[in-house]
């Protein structure tokens, strides 16, 4: 978490220069293109300190009236950047609208060029570095605003290369029309982002998440672990929470049912990086269990074992033992 609230800083910082060296290469140019790319920076500016805020607020320990604690801050951060995004797209839009009717001419479009293609390599490399901490420290504010960075300079490329073009031809629709291309492109990027972060809101299955938490079940499952059903996962913050029903032979203690959910909450946690938060709910193997229990010298086993059981997205989810007869 450190590392992201510290890295959520430095791009908030960051993208102040940048947006400041683009509105210099478009007080040059009077470009509407490069006047794109310097308003969708307005949104790195803007989001840049929400997002510092929202992670230094998500890493708040959870509390009396936050008992799953403050991590959905960052869903709400990354909701705000994705419609500022769409607007942003939508100004652009409007601008080049605009010059259509009233023409500005345009200068120094040599020097434009290489302002603008600077900001385009440094928003990018700021970009690659910040998705691979957002993954490490799994932050949806620090992906959203490197998502952001690298669609940002792919935008700026794309545009430098329509300047130069520009430079030599001295066609000025092509101005024009960069700029609404990439109007467009920003309005669906702010979309996206708005959409995903308003699943988070609403507790949306992530679909990807569980199926990383299996993999790494499936991978590390211990034979005392018979079935896994009616499972769970959504993150906030850096909290992984998992909810699941684990069925575990009916003769053991509660303190070796004890020791199997530790052992099962430790392997997520490891994995993960970060806290893991498990409520399981044991349930006790029936005479059916035996079908895929791979527990080789079970003194109390009633049937054979028919196919060890994968879990998956697909059965997981069902609340009801596997391997129970249909009613």
């Amino acid at each position: 978490m450190k590392s992201a609230l510290r890295l959520q800083k430095y791009i908030a910082l960051f993208s102040v220069l940048l947006f400041a060296g683009k509105l210099w290469a478009w007080y040059l140019t009077h470009s509407v293109a490069i006047l794109t790319d310097a308003l969708e920076s307005t949104v790195n500016v803007i989001t840049g300190f929400i997002g510092w805020y929202s992670i230094s607020l998500a890493a708040k320990p959870r509390d009396a009236n936050h008992p799953y604690g403050h991590g959905k801050a960052e869903f709400i951060s990354a909701a705000v950047e994705g419609v500022l995004i769409a607007l942003a797209g939508l100004m652009i839009i409007y601008q080049v609208i605009y010059v259509f009717f009233h023409p500005i001419p345009l200068n120094k479009l040599d020097a434009g060029i290489v302002i603008t293609l600077i900001t385009g390599i440094l928003n990018y490399f700021l970009g690659w570095y910040a998705l691979r901490v957002a993954h490490q420290n799994r932050s949806m504010t620090v992906e959203a605003a490197a998502t952001h960075l690298k669609s940002d300079a792919y935008t700026t490329f794309a545009i430098v290369a329509g300047l130069v073009v520009l430079h030599f031809t001295r066609w000025g629709w092509i101005d024009q029309l960069i700029a609404a291309i990439f109007g467009l492109v920003i309005i669906i990027t702010g979309y996206k982002v708005l959409r995903k972060s308003l699943a988070g809101i609403m507790d949306e299955a992530d679909e990807q998440l569980l199926k990383d938490v299996l993999k790494i079940l499936n991978e590390k499952r211990s034979t005392e672990w018979i079935d896994l059903h009616n499972m769970r996962t959504i993150q906030y913050g850096q909290v992984l929470h998992i909810d699941a029903h684990l069925t575990l032979p009916w003769y053991y203690s509660v303190q070796q049912a004890e020791k199997e959910i530790h052992r099962l909450e430790g392997i997520v946690n490891n994995e993960f990086r970060g806290k893991v938060e498990c409520f399981i709910h044991i349930d006790a193997c029936k005479y059916f269990s035996c079908t895929i229990c791979t527990m080789e010298h079970c003194i109390e086993r009633q049937q054979a074992l028919s196919g060890k059981l994968d879990w998956n997205f697909e059965n997981v989810l069902t609340n009801r033992q596997h391997g129970k007869p249909q009613s």
